[in-house]
């Protein structure tokens, strides 16, 4: 892991550690809020899984007892209590330290994980009341269930530790534990990084399958529970004052935690203060051209100077206040890439990840948001999403997946796809699993797309199997919450057999791309540089509109466009000679006609009031240097009507 790589992942743990911290005070006035009760358990699943990916195993490891309590607590087998929000504050106060690498002498850590492990082990005690026992011919079943597991793939080098496995199963009562040598290899050519030994071991009658799927919940390991054939196990209920348990913690130091902190910190600015800075700036702008103006009309030598003084100052501040706020898409990839070949290699999986547009640039605020969210969908690309070589080999697919993402300005949205070529998402059994959990009725009419926007709903997932990857029915939630908080919308679409894409659409707030200035009856307007394929003459056989629709020939394919003038019912002639911008959205292209070309600018893009909503084919606006406002083309809905407008032309021409 690289010192980068480090610094990022502790910068975003600042930030979930301040959320943990609020949301477990806040449970302490709320106990009976069970958003709290979300929060917090995402802020320990995300901390976990960021640590495991990070490589800070310990960290995992410790994480995972205190995230298993709360998971107990949202499906309601463990009341919120005192002992628990105490000792889960005094573990969050521990993690910085496990970051750190620091010792732990006085021992707190190893309470703390007793204190959880013992309130766990008296809220799930089977209620001899509520206990359930089949008979069969000779009458209850007796005798014990026998467990064996093992470790797969490259679980040790992901984290995984099978003492604390096994630990957790003698405190569900296993006996009789078992090493399986069977499969240990020669030492010449023993992996270190596989775990060769099984194990096999008896858990008492009353141990459910719910209680070990939760042992293996963060650790990739193929496990199987034999029952003798008419015993059914009994159903766990909660113990009374399990979360009155008192367990002696000491406070961890701090000093030198928070020296570290200050040493690296950075300033984080709110975004509506670099809102309210990058509209200073283009108010400042519009006084420099109006300054710049007056120091030409009174020809004063001081005053000349002065001007343009403040034109470079200001031009400056307008480039540090857009430099500040942008960052390339390249500034998530590199942890992206990262993710990709670890879950790879774990799931044996060999996928290929291309990545399309990282120069395209982002709201900052936007870039640190959309993290989380690409995670969990690249997460899901993999585990879920993508066969094996084998199955990938009998459907005639490539050895290697393929998973792409990409970015794009499109109009006024940022377009981020990531797209597979895996086994693609069965509707059927989207849908049966939404009626199994009681999301839609079985009778309800859904089209395809209100089929995969299920995957969206909380606690939604297909998976067979919890594993550390998934399972836990958290992720896509949490990725439509992420993007709707941004004014986005998420779509998803998918073939079966084919793959899964899933598109993010983002509004421009503030963007800076690349514009072509144009002007259309004494008004300019930007052009999105992206968009823009070529420019040509506007031949003089097309100078005056016909009937039907109005193409080009350009290199022997016809281009449909469109006449600015027209669309913008705009009063006068134009002028002898007329240019056609070419531009292209998607797969399709068309030819917008404009009177002059004014030349090329950075476009700071600024969003439209709702009172402009409707006007589909402007997508915002910008300041220029001399303080006047040019609205920005939406590309995309001037394309569908150019081609609108040029399939009459295109049939004619045709015939």
């Amino acid at each position: 892991m690289t010192d980068d790589m480090a610094a990022i992942f502790r910068e975003e743990l600042r930030d979930l550690l301040e959320s943990l911290e609020r949301g477990l005070l806040d449970l302490k006035k709320r106990p009976a809020d069970m958003g709290l009760v979300n929060q917090v358990f995402r802020d320990l699943h995300t901390v976990k899984g960021s640590g495991a990916m990070f490589g800070f195993t310990d960290l995992a490891a410790f994480i995972h007892e205190f995230e298993t309590v709360f998971d107990r607590i949202r499906s309601g087998a463990l009341p919120v209590g005192a002992e628990i929000l105490r000792l889960a504050l005094a573990a969050k106060d521990e993690i910085p330290g496990l970051v750190e690498v620091e010792a732990d002498p006085e021992g707190r850590r190893v309470a703390i994980l007793d204190g959880l492990r013992a309130i766990m082990a008296g809220g799930t005690a089977a209620a001899p009341e509520a206990a359930v026992v089949a008979v069969g011919e000779d009458g209850p079943a007796g005798g014990a269930a026998r467990l064996r597991f093992r470790l797969s793939g490259a679980a040790l080098s992901m984290g995984a530790r099978p003492e604390i496995v096994l630990d957790e199963l003698r405190a569900l009562g296993a006996t009789a534990i078992v090493a399986d040598l069977s499969e240990v290899p020669p030492l010449d050519r023993l992996d270190v990084e596989a775990c060769a030994i099984g194990w096999s071991m008896d858990l008492p009658a009353a141990v459910t399958e719910a209680q070990v799927e939760e042992v293996f919940l963060f650790v990739d390991a193929e496990w199987t529970l034999e029952r003798p054939a008419a015993e059914v196990p009994a159903a766990p209920a909660v113990a009374e004052g399990a979360q009155d348990m008192a367990v002696p913690v000491q406070p961890a130091p701090r000093e030198s935690r928070e020296a570290k902190a200050e040493a690296g910190a950075t300033i984080r600015v709110p975004a509506e203060r670099l809102d309210a800075l990058m509209d200073a700036v283009g108010e400042l702008v519009i006084v420099e051209a109006r300054l710049t103006e007056l120091a030409r009309q009174s020809r004063d030598p001081a005053l000349i100077t002065t001007a343009e003084q403040i034109t470079r100052l200001a031009a400056g501040l307008r480039d540090a206040t857009m430099t500040m706020r942008m960052v390339p898409m390249r500034s998530l990839v590199g942890r992206f890439r990262r993710l990709v070949l670890d879950l790879s290699d774990t799931l044996a999986r060999p996928v290929e990840f291309a990545v399309i547009g990282e120069d395209t640039e982002l709201d900052k605020t936007v870039i640190e948001k959309l993290a989380d969210p690409l995670v969990h969908i690249l997460r899901n690309a993999i585990d879920h999403g993508m066969e094996t070589q084998a199955e990938r080999a009998a459907a005639g697919k490539p050895r290697d997946g393929l998973i792409e993402l990409s970015a794009e300005h499109a109009g006024a949205e940022v377009l981020i796809r990531v797209r597979d070529d895996g086994r693609g998402m069965d509707p059927a059994k989207i849908r049966a699993k939404a009626v199994a959990q009681g999301l839609i009725a079985a009778d309800a009419q859904l089209t395809e797309a209100q089929v995969y926007a299920l995957v969206l709903e909380p606690g939604f997932s297909t998976a067979e199997k919890v594993t550390e990857l998934s399972g836990r029915g958290v992720g896509m939630d949490v990725v439509r919450r992420t993007i709707e908080s941004l004014r986005g919308s998420l779509e998803i679409d998918s073939k079966l057999g084919q793959g899964t894409t899933v598109t993010l659409r983002l509004p421009l707030t503030l963007a800076i791309i690349e514009g072509l200035l144009i002007e259309v009856a004494g008004e300019r307007y930007t052009l999105p540089m992206p968009s823009v394929q070529e420019i040509v003459e506007l031949p003089a056989d097309k100078a005056q509109p016909r009937r039907t629709g109005d193409f080009l020939d350009i290199r022997g394919r016809f281009v449909p466009f469109l006449r600015l003038r027209q669309l913008f019912d705009c009063a006068g002639e134009p002028g002898p000679a007329q240019n056609v911008v070419i531009v292209m959205a998607g797969e399709h292209r068309v030819g917008i006609v404009v009177d002059r070309i004014v030349g090329t600018n950075q476009t700071v893009i600024k969003q439209m009031s709702k009172l402009h909503a409707g006007v589909r084919a402007v997508s915002g606006a910008t300041i220029l240097g001399d303080g006047s406002v040019a609205l920005i083309l939406d590309v995309g809905h001037l394309v569908g009507m150019g081609r609108a407008q040029g399939e009459p032309a295109g049939r004619e021409v045709a015939a």
